[in-house]
């Protein structure tokens, strides 16, 4: 329903926390949005800025759900189905991002927040970035930008990954579009990794509609809808980016990354910014979420499976809870080489049962200690590629990452004690007629 849709169905049902104090980009505002547990929360005025700031928004599958007209349990089928059906966005020649162009502009008007005392400085890590590879076409994705001055930010751009192949085939320098205050539907399908030339603009389409605007002064098409453009060029300064609060929520090292210089700001007439937590739920979930449907694509192909949870006490990225409906002996020991397979930096996996709620922590828990067997039920592959994310694993500088991985098949024994494996339930009543 687009990011001013969805903020204003917040508001009119109440789960919208206004902040109508003054308060400050440095450790304030993301102390607040901690406190609050992430509830979406829209801070009205900013010390440091005119611009209003939210977050909050995508800090929960439910609010999730909601704010792409979706029921919780629909989320992994219409993320699944718009990765393998994206759907080419229309382009218009105008857009509310549009409403007001900045060619003089300093960056530290905007409200760009430092969250923890730990932080290199000052970071943006909600912008979706398009940049456009001159052999493969249009690409989004995250990086977390570093402000170091009037028109310049560091930013962490991942070796090997889409932006940094284009840049290197650019000859060292290309254009960049930073979008902030987006739709989730965006979000998510920035958050993507899809094959080498899929746009991950298709996605978001597919999604919800999401028509696009060209920009100002760079060859890069943008959401019409969002909320602020930065429009510039990666260059071939490097610049130390660091340390800044990563997914697991310990501290990232300090690196040499491409500097981004700013050219031109385009934005709506009173736009509101959007702030995300590092390492908090809203991080969590955009990383983790389209991994699911990568996952249960996998899964699917060795056996029936039902649901994918990729939980956040992992990290939302390292650990994943499988459910499937068992049929073979060797169905549960299948679902995890698969799951691996689907989700190469999957760190453990526990399969279950399709009685089991694999939302519940408790009932996955219950599923281990009556179902499972280390000896007999536990898969262990050593010295596998693993997460640069995971501190535990070979960190070793210059080499991918390496771990051991583990699977857990909690799925009811094909050969059983005698012992039922079923929980007994209660009888349902009405508590009306006692109450």
């Amino acid at each position: 329903m687009g990011f001013r849709n969805f903020l204003d169905q917040l508001d009119k049902s109440g789960e919208l926390t206004h902040i109508t104090k003054e308060v400050s980009t440095e450790y304030e505002i993301a102390g607040i949005i901690s406190s609050l547990g992430e509830r979406p929360v829209l801070f009205e005025k900013i010390k440091e800025s005119k611009i209003p700031v939210v977050a909050g928004l995508v800090s929960s599958k439910k609010l999730i759900a909601n704010s792409l007209n979706l029921e919780r349990q629909n989320l992994l089928c219409s993320l699944s189905n718009a990765m393998e059906n994206p759907k080419p966005p229309k382009i218009v020649t105008e857009g509310k991002c549009q409403e007001v162009i900045e060619k003089d502009f300093d960056l530290r008007q905007l409200p760009i927040l430092k969250y923890t005392k730990k932080d290199g400085g000052q970071y943006i890590p909600s912008g979706v970035a398009i940049v456009k590879d001159p052999e493969l076409g249009r690409n989004m994705c995250f990086h977390r930008l570093m402000l170091i001055g009037k028109n310049k930010f560091v930013a962490r751009i991942v070796e090997e990954r889409g932006t940094d192949t284009a840049l290197k085939k650019a000859g060292g320098e290309l254009e960049i579009a930073i979008c902030i205050g987006n739709s989730t539907a965006t979000l998510l399908s920035a958050a993507t990794s899809l094959p080498k030339g899929v746009d991950e603009l298709g996605m978001s389409n597919a999604l919800e509609p999401t028509e696009l605007v060209k920009c100002k002064t760079v060859d890069i098409e943008v959401p019409k809808n969002c909320e602020i453009v930065l429009e510039g060029k990666i260059t071939r300064e490097k610049a130390p980016e660091g340390p800044f609060l990563d997914l697991t929520g310990i501290v990232d090292r300090v690196r040499q990354q491409p500097v981004i210089e700013i050219k031109c700001i385009t934005h709506r007439k009173n736009p509101i910014y959007q702030a995300i937590l590092a390492g908090k739920n809203e991080h969590k979930f955009l990383m983790g979420m389209p991994m699911e449907p990568a996952i249960f694509r996998s899964v699917n192909e060795v056996c029936d499976c039902k649901d994918v949870y990729i939980t956040p006490g992992g990290c939302s990225w390292l650990h994943a809870v499988i459910k499937i409906k068992k049929q073979n002996t060797d169905d549960g020991k299948k679902a995890i080489k698969a799951a691996f397979k689907g989700h190469k930096s999957l760190k453990h996996c526990v399969i279950v049962d399709d009685d089991i709620d694999i939302y519940d922590s408790n009932d996955v828990e219950w599923s281990l200690a009556t179902r499972f067997q280390a000896d007999k039920d536990a898969v262990v592959l050593p010295n596998m590629r693993g997460s640069s994310l995971d501190p535990s694993g070979d960190l070793t500088e210059g080499k991918k990452a390496r771990t051991c991985k583990v699977g857990l098949d909690a799925t009811i024994p094909s050969k059983t004690t005698g012992k039922g494996f079923k929980k007994v339930e209660y009888e349902k009543v009405d508590l009306k007629k006692f109450v």
